[in-house]
């Protein structure tokens, strides 16, 4: 009696999910879309990473030396260019992002790449690197110890390498010194911008959210934007009404394709794709060749030479192949099941949805990696 109840219950359960479809397909718009100036920016700066083992630059690369004689003459150490040789730095690129509203004294993870010939940045500190955005300001400052989870020895004749040692981040490196300036003050339009346009998902985006708001509050000018103003009700809580926008959700309508990546064998087939009716045939021509060469030589302290006889084995092995049916507006299942008695392997399939779009039988984008 337990087992059967477990059954039932399953069976109830699965019957339920092919019921709702729609509630599976649901999806935030904060997961579909992103609103018009909230996004990360992108830092770059340069740095000087010191205390490595032996595995810094070498003297052929020259900006590391200038860059730690500038550093220690800041620092009120005269030295000479010419008189230092070291191999204990390198020189870096150090990069991170900045959040959208990030705040001074807030942290950011930094990567860590090596510029020079540095054999290896495990164990190095990163000294004081100033982080500038596009418009060429600071908006942070980097340092610490890297973390590069790898390690790379050698000699003369042989090495040893883990991973990727030229490269690392620094967890919480970086601190915040300038914020990026509130795009949200006083608006009273938003516009909300979407991952992937689309005119069925932009116009069900509008709906959704005139519903919600009981109103003309989201117009459509392009497929891949949603311009949004914002009720008089809301324009003192403009943080609230992004959330609440957020919060709501949208059926996506997605276009039916097919990528393929052929070096790996891959095959990746969204749910809309339909293909007209088609018959699939399919089969392996197998052709071995074999030398196996005969060799005839004389006795030992025999007077004569040595006869070499090629002898080739070729063999011909041709599958026996069946003729599968594939009917008008099959479905992705239906589409796996009718090649799947063909017997072919995700390497065969690739030619045989190439063969299918040719013949104009596939309803939907062919994407080969």
């Amino acid at each position: 009696m337990k087992v059967k109840f477990r059954l039932n219950s399953c069976a109830l359960a699965m019957f339920a999910m092919l019921l709702l479809p729609h509630l599976a397909q649901a999806a935030r718009i904060k997961d579909i879309a992103a609103f018009d100036g909230v996004r990360q920016n992108q830092l770059v700066g340069y740095g000087i990473v010191v205390g490595l083992n032996g595995t810094g630059d070498s003297d052929q690369t020259k900006f590391p030396v200038q860059s730690l004689v500038g550093a220690l003459e800041r620092l009120g150490v005269t030295v000479n260019r010419n008189e230092i040789t070291v191999k204990n730095i390198a020189a870096v690129m150090v990069t991170a992002q900045l959040p959208a509203f990030a705040k001074q004294g807030n942290r950011l993870d930094v990567l860590v790449s090596s510029v020079g010939d540095s054999k290896s940045l495990a164990g190095g500190t990163l000294m004081m690197a100033p982080l500038k955005g596009a418009d060429g300001q600071i908006y942070a400052v980097a340092q610490g110890a890297i973390l590069t989870n790898s390690f790379s020895y050698g000699g003369q004749a042989a090495s040893a390498a883990k991973n990727h040692p030229t490269a690392g981040t620094v967890p919480g490196g970086a601190l915040i010194e300038r914020e990026l300036p509130n795009v949200l003050a006083n608006k009273s339009e938003l516009k909300l911008n979407l991952h992937q346009s689309d005119f069925t998902t932009a116009s069900r985006v509008a709906s959704v959210i005139n519903e919600r708001f009981d109103g003309r509050v989201a117009s459509l000018t392009d497929p891949g934007s949603v311009q949004i103003a914002v009720p008089d009700a809301y324009r003192s809580r403009i943080i609230e009404f992004m959330a609440d926008l957020e919060r709501l959700e949208v059926n996506p309508d997605i276009t039916a394709r097919v990528v393929m990546n052929e070096r790996t064998g891959t095959i990746v087939m969204g749910e809309n794709v339909r293909v007209s009716t088609v018959a699939v045939s399919h089969g392996n021509l197998t052709v071995t060749v074999k030398e196996t060469p005969k060799v005839s030589q004389p006795r030992a302290l025999a007077t004569g030479t040595t006869v070499v006889v090629p002898r080739t084995e070729l063999k011909v092995a041709e599958e026996k192949v069946n003729l599968s049916l594939l009917r008008e507006g099959a479905n992705l299942g239906e589409v796996v099941r009718g090649l799947n008695t063909l017997g072919v392997t995700p390497r065969d399939l690739l030619g045989i949805m190439q063969a299918i779009k040719a013949a104009g039988a596939l309803n939907a984008e062919l994407s080969v990696m």
